[in-house]
């Protein structure tokens, strides 16, 4: 699977994810979504947006996407690996995307969990 598999609400979350685009990314999850990062959980938009804040803030670094899975209708995995000033320099991290539907917009973020 690659990107253009990938759900569009997950599809638009990593483009403004990666081009740090804080509104557009918080757009894509729903009003009560958990994060999980680093041993810390976010949940909600509030604290979601904290760290999109921090994390697009606090380091330079490339990302590439370098894989996709399909776990299930509602269960996807993006693996990107990540270049950067952040200690240790390089890591390959598994963005695993928990999808539900809000509304007649569709899927929505519930939950992501960033892992190495």
């Amino acid at each position: 699977m690659n990107d253009e598999e990938l759900p569009a609400v997950i599809t638009r979350y990593l483009t403004a994810h990666h081009a740090r685009d804080l509104d557009p990314a918080l757009a894509c999850y729903t009003d009560d979504a958990v994060v999980v990062d680093e041993g810390r959980t976010y949940r909600g938009r509030d604290e979601i947006r904290a760290w999109l804040s921090r994390s697009a803030s606090e380091y330079k670094y490339t990302i590439e996407l370098m894989g996709t899975e399909r776990v299930d209708d509602r269960h996807y995995v993006a693996v990107h690996h990540l270049e950067g000033d952040f200690p240790g320099g390089v890591v390959d991290l598994r963005f695993r995307f928990t999808l539900i539907d809000v509304d007649s917009d569709g899927a929505h973020i519930a939950e992501l969990v960033i892992e190495p």
